[in-house]
């Protein structure tokens, strides 16, 4: 079966205010003066919770971020991520409708993302929209995580798709990184955060196809996988 894999943040939905929301709170539970910005910082929160930290300290100290500091914050940010986690976040336009033609046009469609696996579960089902797709794999889900091909394979398998004809749908060089590991067509959206400096940093990357809009996925699915 033909089957579409997408990452979750910055390419199905912007959740950059809710995630540098959890990690201000890290900021300021350290008594720090720092806050990062959507406006500055939405590509650094779709890169995770780490890159996040680790932009906040080396802004307010000036210098390389403290491992340890980052690794003691990881769970705080996490846990305030959790009790906060659809408070500014919203779907991309049209992005449901588009998964909706795809399986009508006989698609399987997935998800891939580095999000641990029970973050991604609570959010989508928070959205309304888990029962969506068939499979769902995070960053936790196996031993390894994107850019190993390994958890889009098992993205594919669990949604009972054929890795042959089958594509990730991402953001960054990560999600192109991956497709390349695996051999399948990459194909990023110019909208995400991770797109910053007007898609410049993805069109750069030179994946398969660039995607500006939702509605043009269902013709290229079909270009990408054929009918």
């Amino acid at each position: 079966m033909r089957t579409v894999i997408f990452d979750l943040d910055g390419t199905l939905a912007d959740t950059s205010g809710d995630l540098l929301a959890a990690a201000n709170s890290c900021f300021e539970g350290m008594g720090m003066d720092v806050r990062l910005s959507v406006e500055e910082h939405a590509g650094t929160a779709v890169r995770g919770a780490r890159a996040m930290l680790s932009a906040g300290l080396e802004r307010e100290t000036g210098r390389a971020a403290d491992q340890a500091v980052i690794d003691a914050q990881f769970p705080i940010l996490l846990d305030a991520y959790e009790s906060a986690i659809d408070v500014h976040t919203v779907l991309y336009e049209r992005a449901m409708d588009a998964i909706g033609q795809l399986r009508g046009n006989g698609f399987a469609v997935g998800i891939c993302t580095n999000k641990p696996e029970y973050l991604a579960e609570i959010l989508l089902t928070k959205l309304g929209v888990r029962g969506e797709f068939a499979s769902l794999v995070g960053a936790d889900t196996l031993p390894v995580r994107k850019p190993d091909p390994e958890p889009f394979f098992e993205a594919v398998r669990r949604a009972g798709g054929d890795a042959a004809r089958s594509c990730l749908i991402g953001d960054t060089i990560t999600d192109h990184a991956t497709a390349r590991a695996a051999g399948v067509p990459s194909v990023l959206v110019t909208f995400g955060p991770g797109s910053a400096n007007g898609s410049a940093e993805v069109r750069a990357l030179k994946p398969d196809a660039l995607l500006d809009h939702f509605d043009d996925l269902p013709d290229l699915a079909v270009k990408l996988l054929g009918h």
